[in-house]
């Protein structure tokens, strides 16, 4: 089984929660971690320092799509960094979990 880890940031964790809950409700993701960090980057010729919120999404790669377009969507940047990394070793336990939890409610609701 393959899954994705996919990744963006934001400024608050309101929005970070928004886009969290957003994934979860709408099973585009398994499971979603939040974390502080610390960034520095170049914007518009200036060199920036932020605080951040990290997203981890844990998805499959059958749910990148609309994932991907939903934060794109919804996301409070301008231009949001959404990486996906294709996770390479994860336990076969928590990999059917992660199918499971994203078939549940696709399956219930007939849009399969």
């Amino acid at each position: 089984m393959t899954l994705l880890a996919v990744y963006t940031t934001v400024s608050t964790l309101e929005d970070a929660r928004v886009l969290a809950k957003l994934a979860i409700n709408a099973k585009l993701a398994a499971c979603v971690q939040l974390e502080r960090i610390e960034s520095f980057y170049c914007w518009k010729g200036t060199m920036e320092n932020d605080q951040e919120i990290r997203i981890l999404f844990k998805t499959t790669p059958d749910r990148y799509d609309v994932l991907r377009d939903a934060l794109l969507e919804h996301h409070p940047y301008d231009l949001p960094a959404i990486h996906a990394v294709q996770a390479l070793h994860v336990s076969k336990a928590y990999a059917e979990w992660v199918q499971i939890s994203l078939a549940e409610v696709a399956g219930a609701d007939g849009n399969g």
